[in-house]
């Protein structure tokens, strides 16, 4: 248990950090944008590749835990869009907060625990994971928006979807990875040491970028919504991913990067296509806050249990 909290405590002391180091002004939000993309498209992607370049994908790859990850997040989608008209929740916040509900920070916080608390051949594995499960999350938060949006649909919003999908770093980097992996080749001493710095900075500025992002004041006016977002995201849906690995015969060793992955808080992505598909921003932001600092409670709960 005390390994779960030193590694816990300090992830989120630096995600704390980056609020604190905003707020003073230390971070400006000019400066906030391009770190995100740093991370988002350069380091987290180098430091996925190299991972998977350097490991046997075979030994790593399990129908099994993949399945037991996919499968919660579907089933997740359709209750909590049923829980949402149960609440009649209006029809401009719906889609928010089902997004919400499902839709996980894989690449920021996810990564971090699973790293931290698992090291090398638990990150390898939480890559695979993650390239598959964010194109369920892209293709089921669109489909959720379109769904519930208020205007009429659009053909422009199929391009969005594809645009999400294609132009993933994330997606984009664990599928070459993998391919890197089957091919057999091995990993030049230059690129693996290039890769190595590049890796080196995604996981602490990743924490420093999600802090800075956050926006506590939103949560009051969405209190409600996003305490039903994060009860469903924290709570149930690693529930539902833990009874599949059960149910499946897993270890706890071989399922635990899934879980923490289903684990995951809100991710920030959630704002950026409620932005763009007439969604509400104001319950993203609050439901990404809110989640983000709760997690920090659920992580050790689940892992405790665990444990």
């Amino acid at each position: 248990m005390l390994h779960i909290i030193n590694t816990i405590v300090p992830v989120f002391a630096v995600i704390l950090l980056g609020l604190v180091i905003r707020t003073t002004g230390y971070l400006p939000p000019e400066i906030t944008a391009p770190l995100n993309r740093l991370v988002y498209y350069i380091a987290i992607p180098a430091m996925i590749f190299k991972a998977l370049a350097k490991a046997s994908f075979s030994a790593h790859f399990d129908l099994r835990l993949l399945a037991g990850t996919l499968l919660p997040v579907a089933i997740v989608f359709a209750v909590s869009a049923g829980l949402a008209a149960l609440l009649r929740v209006p029809r401009g916040r719906r889609g928010t907060l089902v997004q919400s509900c499902f839709h996980g920070n894989l690449g920021y916080i996810g990564f971090a625990v699973v790293f931290y608390l698992l090291g090398e051949a638990g990150f390898t594995s939480a890559s695979i994971l993650a390239g598959f499960l964010m194109l369920l999350q892209n293709f089921l938060s669109v489909l959720t928006l379109e769904l519930f949006s208020p205007d009429p649909p659009r053909g422009g919003k199929a391009v969005f979807v594809l645009r999400k999908i294609v132009a993933n770093p994330v997606i984009v980097s664990a599928m070459a990875g993998i391919a890197f992996s089957l091919s057999g080749l091995a990993l030049p001493l230059i690129g693996e040491r290039t890769l190595a710095i590049l890796s080196g900075m995604a996981l602490p500025l990743a924490l420093l970028v999600i802090g800075a992002s956050l926006s506590p004041l939103q949560i009051r006016s969405n209190l409600k919504y996003a305490l039903t977002s994060g009860a469903v995201k924290l709570l149930v849906l690693p529930a539902v991913g833990l009874a599949f690995y059960w149910a499946a015969g897993l270890d706890v060793d071989r399922f635990l990067p899934g879980l923490i992955l289903l684990a995951s808080p809100t991710a920030t992505i959630t704002y950026v296509m409620a932005a763009e598909m007439k969604g509400s921003v104001a319950l993203a932001s609050a439901a990404i806050s809110l989640n983000t600092l709760l997690s920090a409670l659920t992580f050790v709960f689940w892992l405790g249990i665990l444990h």
